[in-house]
C-alpha cells in the first residue's frame, strides 16, 4: 500500500509538469502578442506625431558704421544778462511803490519813493552855509582892498593885508567846501526817488509802502532782470571739454568759439526753445571742487519766455566717424546693461552686451560689443533664448523705418 501510494503522486506530478509548460508557452505567445501590440501602437503613435515647430521668421539688420552726429545734454541754469538789486542809498520811510511784483518796467522808471523831507532839509542847510561862506568872502574881499592901498602908502603895516588875505583864503575854502555839502545833500535827496538802473522785471517787494528801509539792510527792495537776451550756464568735465575743443577748428580758444554752431536750449518739459543761441564764454579756469569748467550760451527772449532763475539743458551736437551705429527699438535693458541679439552663419541668436556712447536720433552709437558687419535681429527679440534658431528675414530700409516707428 506504501508503494502504490508512492508511485501515485509520480504520476500526478508528470500531469502537472505538463500542464505548467503548456500553462507556460500560453502566457509566452500572450505577452509575445501583447510586446508586438506595444511597439506596433508605438511605431503608430510615432508616425501620428506633429512635426517640429519651424523656426521663427525674424527680421535681421545688417550694421553699418558712418559719419553721424551726437547730442549730448548738459543742466543748464539761465540769467538775464542784467541781474541787479534793487537797494537803498539812504535811509528813511518807504512812502510810496509805484510797482508791481512782475511788472516790465523801462530803465529810468521811478520804483520806489523814500520820505525826502529830511534830505530836503538837509539840503537846505547846505545851501544856507554856502550862502554864509560866499558872504564872508565878500567881506574878506573888502577888507583886502581897503588894506591894499594903505600899505602901498605905508599907512599900515603890511601884516594886517597879509592877515586879510589869508582871511580871504579861508572864506573861499569855506565856500568849496559848502558847495561839496550842497552837492552831496543833492544827491541823497536824490536817492529817496528809486529808479530802475535798465529795462527789465520786477522781482519779488518784500519792503511794503510805510517799511522803513536802510542802506544797510540785507534784503534789497527787489530784483531787476533786464532779459531781452539771456545767458545759459553749463559746465563740462575735463574730457567733454578735451572732445568738444578737438570738435572744431582754430588756433586759440577764441577762434573755435566763432567756429561754434548753434546749440539748443531744451526747457524743463523737455521742449527744445525755438531760438538757438550761440555759445560766447569758456571760464579761465576748471572748479577744483567739480573738476569742471562753465560755458555761457546767449540766447534772444524778445517774447520774454524766458526768466532769470529758469533751468534748462543745453544740447549740444558732437560729430562722429565711421560710428556704429543700432536701433534702439533692436535692444533690451536689463541690470543696467544693454544686449542685442546677433545671428550667426547657421543662424543661432547669441545675446550680445553693447557700450553705448551716445544717441543719434533713433539710434544708439555703439563702441564695443559689435561691429559694422554684423547680424542683428531687429524686432521680436523679447521672446528669444540664447543659442536660438531663427529664420533671418532681411530688412529693407522702408521695413526698417516701420518698425522703428511701431517702437
Amino acid at each position: 500500500m506504501n508503494a502504490e501510494n508512492f508511485r501515485m503522486p509520480q504520476n500526478l506530478n508528470n500531469k502537472n509538469v505538463q500542464q505548467i509548460k503548456t500553462n507556460t508557452k500560453m502566457k509566452n505567445v500572450i505577452i509575445t502578442s501583447f510586446i508586438l501590440a506595444l511597439v506596433l501602437s508605438s511605431c503608430a503613435d510615432k508616425s501620428q506625431a506633429p512635426a517640429a515647430p519651424a523656426p521663427p521668421l525674424l527680421p535681421v539688420l545688417a550694421i553699418t558704421s558712418e559719419n553721424t552726429t551726437t547730442d549730448a545734454e548738459y543742466p543748464a541754469s539761465i540769467q538775464g544778462t542784467v541781474d541787479v538789486e534793487i537797494r537803498p542809498q539812504v535811509s528813511g520811510n518807504l512812502e510810496r511803490v509805484y510797482v508791481d511784483e512782475g511788472a516790465y518796467v523801462n530803465k529810468g522808471q521811478t520804483l520806489f519813493k523814500i520820505n525826502e523831507r529830511p534830505f530836503r532839509e538837509q539840503l537846505n542847510n547846505a545851501l544856507a552855509s554856502l550862502h554864509a561862506y560866499e558872504a564872508a568872502l565878500i567881506n574878506a574881499n573888502l577888507e583886502v582892498d581897503k588894506l591894499t592901498p594903505l600899505v602901498q602908502n605905508k599907512v599900515v603895516s603890511d601884516y594886517q593885508l597879509k592877515t586879510a588875505k589869508a582871511s580871504q583864503k579861508i572864506a573861499a575854502a569855506n565856500i568849496e567846501q559848502a558847495k561839496a555839502m550842497v552837492g552831496s545833500a543833492k544827491i541823497n535827496l536824490g536817492y529817496t526817488n528809486v529808479t530802475a538802473p535798465v529795462s527789465g522785471y520786477i522781482g519779488r517787494l518784500p519792503k511794503k509802502q510805510g517799511s522803513l528801509v536802510s542802506a544797510t539792510d540785507v534784503e534789497p527792495l527787489t530784483n531787476l532782470s533786464d532779459v531781452h537776451e539771456v545767458y545759459a550756464y553749463f559746465s563740462l568735465g575735463e574730457t567733454d571739454f578735451i572732445n568738444f575743443k578737438a570738435q572744431y577748428a582754430g588756433n586759440s580758444l577764441g577762434d573755435k568759439l566763432k567756429k561754434l554752431p548753434p546749440v539748443t536750449l531744451v526747457l524743463a518739459d523737455n521742449n527744445a526753445y525755438p531760438q538757438t543761441g550761440k555759445i560766447d564764454m569758456v571760464d579761465g579756469q576748471f572748479d577744483k571742487t567739480t573738476g569742471a569748467i562753465t560755458l555761457r550760451a546767449t540766447f534772444p527772449n524778445t517774447g520774454g519766455t524766458l526768466r532769470s532763475g529758469n533751468t534748462g539743458k543745453i544740447r549740444l551736437g558732437l560729430q562722429h566717424d565711421d560710428a556704429v551705429l543700432v536701433p534702439q527699438s533692436a535692444t533690451v535693458e536689463m541690470q543696467d546693461k544693454v544686449f542685442v541679439f546677433t545671428v550667426n552663419k547657421e543662424n543661432k541668436v547669441a545675446k550680445m552686451p553693447i557700450t553705448v556712447i551716445g544717441k543719434s536720433g533713433t539710434n544708439y552709437l555703439i563702441k564695443d560689443g559689435v561691429k559694422s558687419g554684423d547680424q542683428i535681429v531687429l524686432s521680436g527679440i523679447d521672446k528669444l533664448q540664447e543659442g536660438q534658431v531663427i529664420q533671418p528675414e532681411k530688412s529693407t530700409p522702408s521695413k526698417v523705418a516701420q518698425i522703428i516707428n511701431k517702437k
